[in-house]
């Protein structure tokens, strides 16, 4: 594939990574609650290999063609989005404060990681306007599908990068101060409930 066009690629995926988001919010959530934010990080990566793989298998555009099924998907990301910032909010977590609030399991964060992405219709967007762009049909390049699964790779690896950075740093910054990690985490927990509630109105607007 062209260098020229993955580096492309690779500068429009990193600016659409680091725009704030539920990931963003979950990332640092996992940074304050849990002790170490790798299995969350893990769990957003894993929900968007999902994406890849639906997206070079073609479901992604068959998703996209169903409103029925695009909505429930949506309705279904926006619920979990809304009910797992409400919790953020009820307990927000501290480093070092265990008898304050339980570190959520391994597999527990690593699952929520996995559903907060791979019901995130950004992710979906992403895979269904901004990556079909920089697909090459013709000149002897790669097929459709391994192109595809290319700039996934790429956009995982953007993804971790980046929330992994966001949950350290969230934890190396505001782990000798309880008060403004529990005000970081609140504010973490008010945006997923935020995003989730305008998501949800959004999609049920369009019906």
């Amino acid at each position: 594939m062209d260098s020229g066009l993955l580096l492309s690629f690779l500068a429009i995926d990193l600016l659409l990574v680091c725009v704030p988001g539920a990931d963003w919010a979950y990332a640092i959530s996992a940074g304050l609650r849990d002790r170490s934010p790798v299995t969350a990080v893990a769990g957003l990566v894993t929900g968007y290999a999902l994406h890849t793989v639906l997206a070079a298998a073609g479901l992604a555009v068959l998703v996209a063609s169903e409103p029925g099924l695009l909505t429930a998907l949506t309705a279904a990301g926006a619920a979990y989005l809304v009910w797992l910032g409400w919790g953020v909010l009820r307990r927000p977590g501290t480093p070092g404060a265990a008898e304050e609030t339980v570190a959520a399991s391994p597999a527990r964060a690593f699952l929520r990681g996995a559903t907060i992405s791979g019901l995130n219709p950004k992710g979906l967007l992403l895979y269904l306007s901004v990556l079909p762009q920089f697909l090459v049909t013709k000149g002897g390049h790669l097929p459709v599908p391994a192109q595809t699964a290319v700039f996934g790779l790429l956009h995982m690896a953007c993804c971790a990068a980046v929330y992994l950075t966001v949950g350290l740093a969230a934890r190396a910054v505001l782990g000798a101060r309880p008060a403004a990690a529990r005000a970081v985490a609140r504010t973490s927990g008010a945006a997923m409930l935020g995003i989730g509630a305008f998501l949800l109105v959004q999609r049920l607007a369009t019906l």
